[in-house]
């Protein structure tokens, strides 16, 4: 799809809609966009989309250099709705994002394209849902996150391959570097790679938010 196309694409829309290349700068900003957000077109256009949409989830940020769609679209992998809450016009607001990622033929540049869809009301119900399931039900919070709603948090995008999730999850339960070598049968230098590897694609900076992220992601 040619440049013209994804922006033909998002302007179609009445939905807040914006498009982005694959080093993340945004290339199309609908006039939807511009009510949601209170940002013209033209202080959009180029500029990194992490700084334009700053968006985050119950983890924190999760707009930066390093984030899911990016690694989706390197990866040539199909995006699934994400939930974000943004800085709009009228304050931060929870919306439902959906990711189209376009290709000229599989061989030209990536882009993506997002659809945003306020949903407040319907993110606020649902925290009051998991408080409540989690109370009536003795649930740890991370077992009621993975009854309700985890499948459309950014970091089940993230390009985990089986090796890091089976470090990961062991670091969740508390076992040491040189144990989990031992365990898997790889040596403490090999572990650490992958820990290395995973924190990136969780964009977090230490093993504690990579755990806390990953498991309110239904990843564990």
């Amino acid at each position: 799809m040619q440049l013209s196309d994804v922006r033909k694409l998002a302007e179609s829309t009445s939905d807040p809609a914006f498009a982005t290349d694959r080093s993340g700068l945004i290339v199309a900003w609908n006039q939807a966009a511009e009510t949601l957000f209170g940002i013209p077109e033209k202080q959009a256009v180029s500029k990194f989309c992490g700084r334009i949409v700053q968006g985050s989830d119950e983890c924190g940020r999760v707009c930066s250099a390093n984030c899911a769609v990016r690694q989706s679209i390197e990866a040539r992998r199909a995006v699934g709705n994400l939930d974000l809450k943004v800085p709009t016009r009228h304050g931060k607001r929870w919306c439902n994002v959906s990711v189209l990622i376009s290709r000229d033929g599989g061989r030209g540049p990536a882009y993506s394209i997002h659809i945003l869809r306020p949903m407040d009301v319907a993110m606020r119900l649902e925290l009051l849902v998991r408080q409540f399931v989690a109370s009536r039900l003795r649930l740890p919070a991370r077992h009621a996150r993975a009854l309700i709603g985890s499948d459309r948090m950014a970091a089940r995008s993230a390009n985990l391959s089986r090796r890091e999730r089976s470090v990961l999850r062991l670091l969740a339960q508390g076992v040491s570097t040189a144990k989990i070598a031992a365990q898997l049968h790889i040596s403490p230098a090999t572990v650490n790679n992958h820990i290395q590897h995973t924190l990136r694609k969780l964009d977090v900076h230490s093993r504690l938010q990579a755990i806390r992220r990953a498991e309110r992601a239904g990843l564990l």
